[in-house]
């Protein structure tokens, strides 16, 4: 036997090395995600033909993507931001051009296969951003962030003409957290949060005006103007639309403490939930688990958040604290956006509930950003453990 052959690594060998590195918590709450996701997809899923099976198909995928994305380097990932972020608007360009209506929305273009453009931008905008400062470290101004709004409206307003609120509504809380994130002053901050609250609380206070027959909103479409008038008060049309959060609400309520049991939910297995196995999946897991099941849900769901936050912070670049920091705030905005419009706190805008709801654009999403957060968290293990921050790299964010 030749020194080579002997010196020549088994399989066993090679594959080891990938496995290494891998942040032990955020995979121990995934699985815990996901382990609820598939109770519940079976339950609300059973007479759905093939939801179960292809649930698990689409986690299965999503994870072989997390998996390949958490061995590329985060400077790696950062030479394909700009590429992917231009695709991606060129793409929503091509919907709004060419693009497939379905249902009253033009979301979908034909590329050889159709796909939905705007589910792209969820990652590739925050990686745009993350780059763009990333470039700019050491030397921000005002300017600076002037530029990474216009790079996070440009595909906003294209979502938005589809018409996607709730697709716009994740990719600007994904952006602007990144911006935050970079070091946004607070002074730039705190009008517009007041504005918005100074706004809801005119809109409620008005509602009977503003949701008066023949009143037109100027900034929304019809139907999101319905679906916030809905909000308000859904018993104004209860068999309608209104129907939705109404059953939710009902569902969740009569889960109670305990909950009916697994495959005992009478709202859910009586068909009265719309969209029980995708949107309003949390509603039929409220009933069948109750009060102490939802509680173990966003439990898990907010270490999810903690720990995202605590792998940005120990990140030793811009850009990948940024990403890092950016994907966290995008499993909260799925999450409370989700639970908040089944529960009637929010108007119903169509966002999947992670690891839970049935969809596979959605699921492999979530893997790709799941890969780019271990990517984060491997990158920092993989370090000496002498290696130190200098301070000139914590200067101006927030997150340092």
């Amino acid at each position: 036997m030749s020194a080579a052959e002997f010196d020549k690594p088994s399989l066993l060998q090679r594959i080891v090395p990938l496995f290494r590195g891998f942040d032990g918590p955020l995979i121990l709450l995934v699985l815990v995600l996901a382990s609820i996701g598939l109770t519940a997809m079976y339950s609300s899923g059973f007479d759905h033909g093939t939801r179960f099976v292809d649930h698990g198909r689409n986690m299965l995928i999503a994870a072989t993507l997390m998996f390949v994305v958490a061995q590329v380097p985060p400077q790696h990932i950062m030479k394909v931001a700009v590429p992917l972020y231009l695709l991606g608007v060129a793409l929503l360009i091509a919907v709004a051009v060419f693009g497939i209506t379905k249902k009253g929305a033009q979301r979908w273009v034909n590329v050889g296969v159709v796909i939905q453009p705007s589910e792209l931008l969820k990652i590739a905008t925050p990686l745009m951003l993350a780059w763009w400062f990333q470039r700019r470290e050491g030397q921000l101004r005002r300017a600076d962030f002037a530029v990474a709004m216009a790079l996070l409206l440009v595909p906003v307003g294209l979502i938005m003409k589809q018409p996607d609120l709730g697709t716009s509504l994740l990719v600007m809380a994904a952006g602007l957290s990144v911006i935050f994130f970079a070091g946004l002053p607070w002074k730039l901050v705190l009008p517009p949060v007041v504005l918005g609250l100074v706004g809801i609380v005119l809109i409620v206070w008005f509602e009977p005006q503003l949701c008066a027959e023949g009143v037109r909103w100027p900034v929304l479409h019809e139907y999101q103007q319905t679906r916030v008038c809905t909000l308000l008060d859904p018993t104004r049309d209860p068999l309608g639309k209104g129907f939705h959060i109404l059953q939710g609400m009902i569902a969740i309520g009569s889960g109670g403490v305990w909950g009916k049991g697994f495959m005992a939910g009478t709202q859910t297995h009586l068909e009265f939930i719309p969209e029980r196995t995708t949107d309003f999946i949390f509603a039929a897991y409220s009933e069948e688990f109750g009060l102490l099941g939802n509680l173990l849900l966003i439990v898990a769901f907010l270490f999810l958040v903690w720990r995202g936050l605590v792998i940005a912070m120990r990140a030793q670049q811009l850009f990948a604290r940024l990403m890092a920091a950016a994907v966290a705030m995008i499993f909260f905005t799925y999450a409370f956006v989700n639970m908040g419009m089944v529960s009637g706190i929010l108007p119903v805008v169509g966002v999947p509930l992670p690891f839970v709801s049935y969809g596979g654009t959605a699921m492999v999403t979530l893997g790709l950003a799941l890969g780019v957060l271990m990517s984060v968290g491997r990158s920092q293990r993989q370090l000496p453990q002498d290696a130190t921050l200098s301070r000139s790299a914590l200067s101006g964010v927030r997150l340092g």
